[in-house]
Formats: C-alpha cells, structure tokens, sequence
C-alpha cells in the first residue's frame, strides 16, 4: 500500500509541473481528486512546529507576521537506510543535506513568486524529503489565518488568506489537520472555525492541540483530547513543541521528542492519554488514514483517469501535428493550413458546402425588390414633370419635343438606382464575409492555432473590402453609364405626328396640358423600366466578376505576398511560437500529462488486483 502514497505523491508532483493547482483550467485536473492533508491554523497556533515535529528536521522559516506566503506541499519519503535529504521540484538536480539551506530556500523561491513584499501567492512550493525517520506522508502547509493586515500588506489580505485556504480545505478529498493553541479558548479557534464551516460533520477533520504544556497553572486539555468539549470523528492529538528557548538553542529534534513523550508519560491528567499523544504518534495516525483514503478512492481516481485518457486523446487527435522547428517548415505548414481554408471557403460558393446560395437570393430577391420599392411612376407624376420640362425649357419653349426635359427627367429616375445597386454589393460582401468565417471554422488545422485563425480572418476581410470598393465603383459605373448616355434608338421610333408630339402653333400653356405631360411622363417610364430591365442583368454580373469570381481567385493572395516579405518573421523570437499558437504548448502539456495518466492507471489496476 505504500506505493500508493508514492504514486499519488508522483502525480502531485507532474500536476504541479504541469500547472495544475486544482484551480479552473482548460487542462483536465487530477489535484482535486488526489488524497492530501492541509494543515490549517492561526498564526502562532504552532503549526511551523507540528510540522518539523512530524518531519523531525528544523526546514521552515520562522518569524513575526505572516511567514508561510505560498501553499507548501511537503512529501515524506521513507527510506530504509541512506542520509536524509531533501529535494525541490524547481530545483529537480540539487539535493539538500543542510536543512537550514532548505529554510532559505523555501524564503528565496516564494520571494522569487511574491517579490520582497509581504504579498501571498496559490502557486505551491514542492518540497520532498527523504529519511529513514518519517513515515510516507503528503501534507500541504497553508498560510496561517490572521485577522488583521499589518503595514505593507494589501487590506484585502485577511480575506485573501481564508480564500486561499478554502480553496484546499473544501475539496471532499482533502483530510484537514486543524492546528489550535490549548492556551486559547477552543472557541476561538481559526482552524475550528473554518473546518466546521467546510466540514460541519467532522468526518475529515483531524484536531491538533499545541502548546498543552504553555496552559495556566490549575488547568489542563483533558475534556478538549477525550473528545467532550469538542467532538471529532478522529480522536484529539496532544503535541508539545519546543519552546522558542529550545528552537534558540537549536535543542535537537529527537531529544525534543523524547521530552514530548516523557511529558505526557509522566502528566496526572495526561498519562492515560499517553499512548495517542505526541508528534510521532500524530505522523503514523495521519499516514495510516491516508492510506485507507486513498485505497477508498482507487475506483473514483481510475475511473476519472480513464475518462482523462479518453479526452486527453480526443484533444490530441483534434491539436493535429506537431509544427515544424524550421522557418521554411513553418512556411509551409502556414501555406497548406491557409490552402485547406480556401478550399473550404470555395467549397460553399460552388454549392458543395451550404452559403453560396445566398448570393443568388441577392439577385433574385433583393435586388428585384429593391428596384421595385423607387416606384418611378410616383417619381414621374405632372407636377414633377412639369416642373422639370419647364426648367428645362428656360425662357425660350422646346419647339417639337422637350429634350432636355427628358434627360433630367430620365436622369432624376435613373440616378435613384444607385441605391438598390450599392445595397446588393453590400448584400454579397456580408455573405461573403460569413461564409469566411465558416470555412475558418470548418479548418479544422486552424483550430491548433488561434492567432493564425485571426491572422487569416483578417486578411479574408481585408481582401473582401478591396473587392467590394473595386465592386461598388464598377457597378455604380454602370448606373451613370446609362445616366451618361440614352439610348437613340428608342426615342427614334417614338411617334412624332403633331397628335402625340404636340403642336407647335398651340400656346405655351396648351403645350404644357396635362395630358401632353402625362404622355412625356409615360415615355420616360418606359425608357427608365427598359433601362432598369438592362441594369437587373448587369449588376449581378459586375458583382460576381468583381467579388465573387475575384474571392475565389485571390482571396489570400496579399496575405501571402506579405507572409513572404516577412520571411515568417511571426515564428521567430524566442516565445513567438507561442504567440502564434498557444494551443502548441497546451498541445505539449497533454503530451506531458498523457503518458502519467496512462502510468497512473496501470499502478492503480495492479494494485486493485493485489
């Protein structure tokens, strides 16, 4: 069973490795399910030394106000002979034999996370140590509670501390080791206080009474160890630390032990408590519990392992291949990468994927119908006509028919269809626009990179804006083209006979009659719905020629342009890969944590089997 604790303590480790604090991630997390023991309390309720009891060695920093700034994940590794040591994860090549260096550098690694303040931070320190005078144990040392901030800490930094502490001690596999002073009222208790609040029924909280032997004269911890004045469902333990005398003195750790063993041995009322009192009893209990939590949890950790397997693969399969090291490799996946979207994007103008048909519905629906909403007859009513054959005219009346009239007359209705012809460009290019954004969304290997997906989406637009511009300008062309120019043809075969034309020798208000006015009008609407008839079937046919056919030639053609004046310059730096991709090193944490996982299954099913 001890190779359990080993195996979770090796999982512990890669999970730190690989970032994973139990905190939200898009990376699936195993912390929140490992077995661990957090150890709670208030500053100065003798948690620094319940730990060093445990461990039997002087490691941790001490001093005024909050020492303990990071979470401290601490390892205990038995061995059966060899010195004892003690090694970082941060630093994976150096042993420690000097547990006074282990101290500094406990205080130099959170100063490199916090800076030189007073600041708090949830990244863990990893700490293993190796001795053949502990038992196989993983506890976490959290900051001490503390309720007021002092000079150079934020305001916030009481609540950041309990924020941080729950955020390990909530977890259901977490076995809290709650740490109070038997000088102070249990009632006041932080570690009490917030264990209840988190575990109301006890069932993971382990108490830990300090400083029994500091306790006025005349009182004693009896009913708080037997369970009366606080019950638990884990018995009390009893631990007498060394005084700050002792710690002055550097009194060694086992002679330390010793006097904490005679202490209870030789106590009235604590004598028959002896034997489930004391640090070392404290390290077994703890370590025999883990055990059992631990071969409690193997069905729910393989389960949860070979669900992680499953979409670990899952997520590989979709990250695709790894990129190549070499700019011209780089150069060359980018270009497939970009040539797979243009073929998606090609793919739904040619009507193999949905989208191009829409395009149609531009030039059979909008277009149409947006022509029909000028309603020229209303345009061309008397009075307007009138009014523009008579500002034609000036001072000197048209002698047969009123030319100039016509031409404004034709260009106030025609000068009216740039509107409907802009709409329809515009129409194309938001079509347009969102078939690109499909067919990113279709590439799969655009996935894999996200500035890359934004870079080509970019330069789609950007493309797709220079064609409808080029679009807008040939298509309004033809508006003014027709505007610019009539057709002769058509007033040549009007009737010019002096019943429908007009005659000369009527006066100029006999001229100007109605019904003459109504005969001008009905001409000019001919010629305009003619006209208009014309411009239906040539303004589709400027815009696909200008848009659409130019899309689908030349959609990426300026990105690559500039792609290759830059000499791929988006891959070089040393962190530029990953700008371009940070789903590459997601890609290379899953490939980190894969094969752990698939190792983590395969101990647990052995020892399942055993």
């Amino acid at each position: 069973m001890e190779n359990l604790i080993t195996l979770v303590n090796n999982i512990q480790r890669a999970c730190t490795a690989l970032g994973d604090h139990g905190e939200e991630s898009a990376l699936p997390t195993l912390w929140d399910s490992l077995p661990a023991i957090a150890v709670v309390g208030g500053q100065s309720s003798g948690k620094s030394s319940v730990l060093e009891s445990v461990v039997g060695k002087d490691f941790l920093p001490r001093g005024a106000g909050i020492v303990t700034r990071r979470p401290l994940v601490l390892q205990l590794h038995r061995i059966d002979d060899g010195k004892e040591y003690a090694e970082f994860m941060h630093l994976p090549k150096k042993r420690f034999t000097d547990f006074a260096a282990v101290r500094q550098e406990i205080s130099d690694e959170t100063d490199r996370e916090t800076g030189r303040s007073k600041q708090i931070s949830s990244v863990p320190i990893h700490l293993s140590i190796f001795s053949p005078n502990v038992v196989n144990l993983t506890l976490i040392d959290l900051p001490g509670l503390t309720k007021v901030a002092i000079e150079g800490q934020s305001e916030t930094i009481v609540q950041d501390i309990e924020s941080m502490v729950r955020s390990f001690i909530e977890k259901p596999n977490c076995i809290i080791l709650a740490i109070s002073p038997a000088n102070q009222d249990l009632a006041t208790s932080d570690a009490i206080k917030i264990a209840r609040e988190v575990d109301p029924k006890g069932d993971r909280t382990f108490g830990v009474l300090t400083k029994i032997d500091l306790m006025d004269k005349g009182t004693n911890a009896v009913d708080i160890l037997e369970g009366k004045s606080y019950k638990l469902q884990f018995p009390w333990v009893g631990v007498v630390n060394r005084s700050q005398a002792d710690i002055n003195k550097s009194v060694d750790m086992i002679a330390a032990r010793r006097r904490e063993r005679e202490y209870f041995q030789s106590s009235p009322e604590y004598s028959h408590l002896a034997h489930r009192m004391g640090s070392e009893h404290l390290g077994k209990m703890l370590s025999k519990h883990l055990e059992t939590v631990i071969k409690s949890r193997i069905p729910g950790l393989q389960s949860l392992i070979n669900k992680t397997i499953i979409e670990l693969e899952g997520e590989l399969t979709k990250l695709g291949k790894p990129i190549a090291a070499d700019a011209g490799g780089k150069l060359y996946t980018t270009m497939e990468i970009c040539r797979a979207f243009d073929q998606n994007f090609k793919e739904h103008l040619d009507g193999v994927r949905a989208g191009g048909e829409k395009i149609y519905g531009v030039f059979d629906n909008q277009l149409p119908a947006a022509l029909k909403r000028l309603q020229f007859d209303k345009h061309l009513s008397i009075e307007n006509v009138r009014k523009l054959i008579t500002e034609a005219d000036g001072y000197q009346p048209h002698l047969i028919a009123p030319e100039q009239g016509y031409r404004r007359l034709i260009e106030s209705c025609l000068v009216t269809i740039r509107g409907p012809a802009e709409a329809a460009v515009d129409g194309v290019h938001a079509i347009l626009k969102g078939i690109v954004q499909k067919a990113i969304a279709e590439t799969t290997e655009l996935k894999q990179y996200p500035t890359l997906r934004v870079e080509v989406g970019n330069a789609a637009f950007e493309s797709l804006e220079r064609m409808r511009e080029e679009s807008k300008r040939a298509t309004l062309q033809l508006v003014d083209m027709e505007c610019g120019y009539l057709t002769v043809e058509f007033f040549r075969k009007l009737p010019q006979d002096v019943e429908k034309g007009g005659n000369p020798t009527h006066s100029l208000f006999d001229r100007y009659n109605d019904s003459y006015l109504r005969r001008v009008g009905s001409t000019v609407l001919q010629y305009v719905n003619m006209t208009c008839a014309s411009l239906r079937n040539s303004i589709p046919k400027s815009i696909v020629y200008c848009q659409v056919r130019e899309a689908k030639r030349s959609l990426l053609d300026f990105f690559f342009t500039e792609l290759g004046k830059k000499e791929v310059s988006i891959y070089h730096g040393p962190n530029r890969m990953a700008q371009l991709s940070p789903h590459c090193f997601k890609m290379q944490q899953y490939m980190k944590l894969y094969p752990i996982i698939v190792f983590a299954n395969t101990i647990f099913a052995v020892e399942t089997v055993e």
